[in-house]
């Protein structure tokens, strides 16, 4: 039977310098890709993705847009090979967006545009609202959900705001609240707690003033019902027309990302396909691999990858 395919678009943290480089030197759609986002933001983004300096390319405006371009860059060259064949996408949090480009439903450089305005949005109101997130990692004896209202209670907001695995969960909100729920992670048994470095409490109520210009940003553009669906961070169901898209995109803003559930719709749905992560690094098929162990997964981010990958699909 012909290989069927889920695609995973990376979020915010997997970006580093240099990539997609490659893949703009070795493939002509690629880098029309590159040029179309540096066109839609306004700025020379692909230099900055490839060169530096990393600092930069982290600031949450910078580092949105440049994550799509690469993921949409790798689309570009095997869509041919296994377009008729892909079976839905996910992605998480800023790689939701990534993951409606990829599904038909908006262009790269609407894409570009909604991004680069989400990055601006949250930058600025991490500053007007200044918060912490923080890593959760291991097997806890009360739920991160028991804990982040205790802290709350206690301290200031916090809130699950991914959760990536059974045993890793990052929470979100104000700093003290952020604090005390770590106290009381390893308290419960966490094996770590790890302060991020990020400008911002995303997915957190903190975020909410955001959300008028986001939803702004996302009607400005011109979408289409997704031709495959995409699975959302907020409720980990299957979404196939642009309106609820849109809706949900607007809410994942303040919503936790359900990235276990995602997941285990992903894999109930689809147990025969072969997972693809495409775009920077190879965060969601470590946890794909955690989550969900019985599905087949593959990093697609290189040209090396890109050939092994085309290479499964014209075999199959």
């Amino acid at each position: 039977m012909a290989t069927e395919f889920v695609l995973l678009l990376p979020g915010q943290g997997s970006q580093k310098v240099g990539m997609g480089k490659d893949l703009y030197d070795a493939f002509p759609t690629a880098r029309e890709i590159f040029h179309a986002v540096d066109d839609a933001v306004g700025s020379a983004l692909s230099t900055l993705a490839f060169e530096g300096p990393a600092d930069e390319l982290t600031r949450t405006l910078n580092a949105q847009p440049a994550l799509l371009a690469h993921s949409a860059a790798v689309w570009s060259v095997v869509k041919d090979a296994i377009g008729d064949r892909l079976r839905a996408a996910a992605g998480h949090s800023l790689g939701e967006f990534s993951a409606y480009h990829v599904a038909g439903a908006l262009d790269v450089s609407g894409a570009a545009r909604i991004v680069r305005q989400r990055g601006t949005l949250m930058y600025e109101q991490g500053i007007a609202r200044p918060g912490a997130m923080a890593a959760i990692l291991g097997v806890l004896t009360a739920s991160i959900d028991e804990l982040c209202a205790q802290a709350t209670a206690e301290r200031g907001l916090v809130v699950p705001a991914n959760y990536n695995s059974e045993e890793q969960v990052v929470i979100s909100g104000e700093v003290a609240g952020v604090e005390r729920a770590m106290e009381l992670a390893r308290e419960a048994g966490a094996k770590r707690c790890l302060p991020l470095p990020v400008s911002g409490a995303f997915h957190s109520p903190l975020m909410a003033p955001a959300a008028s210009g986001l939803a702004a940003a996302l009607d400005a553009e011109t979408w289409q019902d997704p031709r495959v669906p995409v699975v959302a961070n907020v409720n980990a169901e299957a979404i196939t027309d642009a309106a609820t898209a849109r809706a949900l995109l607007v809410q994942q803003l303040t919503a936790p990302v359900r990235w276990t559930r995602v997941m285990h719709t992903l894999a109930e749905r689809h147990p025969d396909a072969t997972f693809v992560e495409i775009g920077a690094g190879a965060v969601l098929t470590g946890l794909a691999r955690r989550i969900a162990p019985s599905v087949k997964t593959m990093a697609c981010g290189t040209v090396a990858e890109v050939e092994k990958l085309l290479e499964l699909a014209q075999g199959a």
